[in-house]
């Protein structure tokens, strides 16, 4: 099932996806409190084409992994497997949905894009072990992770946090959709070129570990999202670099969870 908040008429609702369609949640309640299979009374449905897509889960606390792929070093150098998973937090401001613009951030030119695979947490839990990690999500969504890349020297919080420069959505899919994990395709399209292409299987660190790390540092609540990482193909490691500009249609794909679609402002 993709559960996912919308506006129509001026009103927002939560739902799921239905083919072309959406059919609303009665009450609109919290996403995240429906990540444990619960399904709430049905009310209304609409054509896709005419509601707005927003953010499914914008009070989330935003969990991001870095060096999480073999690749080149956006920063220069080679990615390799770290000694230890290694991760940041984003903001909420740091994101807008499925459809909006993206932001430039004004004071650099070196503005990126990474397509990640985020897990969200529906069951919470503190020191989970790995063997029991996947039990703890309850869905799946795309994030873009926007970096600038000049200000991410100065350290990863400034980088990765600038107004509206990444991106998440459109849809939560619930956990038992997804058979395995390490199977979802990535792919990023810049302007309708293929730019990112990987398996989240080749991952240094997998969905499993990574929860099992973040529980040791703090309990995990229902809704909090975990992006973990993004694989080759940023516009900082492409040669000559090719970083975002106004005007820029980009595509993140994960096959299976839909396709989360914005522009550069």
């Amino acid at each position: 099932m993709k559960l996912l908040r919308f506006a129509v008429d001026g009103a927002t609702h939560t739902g799921r996806l239905d083919g072309a369609a959406v059919v609303g949640f009665a009450g609109s309640p919290d996403l995240a409190t429906l990540l444990d299979g619960s399904m709430p009374a049905e009310a209304g449905r609409w054509p896709l084409a005419a509601v707005t897509v927003l953010a499914p889960l914008p009070q989330a606390r935003l969990f991001c992994i870095g060096l999480n792929y073999p690749k080149p070093h956006p920063l220069g150098g080679e990615v390799k497997g770290p000694a230890n998973i290694s991760y940041f937090i984003k903001h909420q401001a740091a994101l807008v949905p499925h459809g909006a613009a993206l932001r430039p951030p004004g004071v650099s030119v070196q503005f990126d894009y990474e397509c990640e695979l985020a897990a969200v947490i529906g069951r919470g839990g503190h020191r989970i072990a790995e063997a029991d990690a996947l039990g703890h999500v309850g869905g799946y969504t795309i994030l873009n992770d926007g970096s600038v890349r000049d200000w991410q020297a100065h350290s990863v919080t400034a980088g990765k946090n600038f107004w509206q420069s990444g991106s998440c959505g459109p849809y939560v899919t619930t956990a038992e959709e997804v058979a395995d994990w390490r199977e979802l395709r990535l792919q990023t399209r810049l302007n309708g070129r293929t730019v990112q292409d990987s398996k989240a299987g080749a991952m240094f660190f997998g969905v499993e570990a990574i929860i099992a790390y973040l529980s040791t540092i703090t309990p995990l609540l229902p809704g909090d999202v975990i992006a973990t990482g993004s694989p080759e193909g940023t516009g900082a490691t492409q040669k000559p670099p090719r970083f975002l500009t106004s005007g820029d249609a980009l595509s993140f794909e994960v096959s299976g969870l839909g396709i989360l679609a914005n522009t550069v402002a």
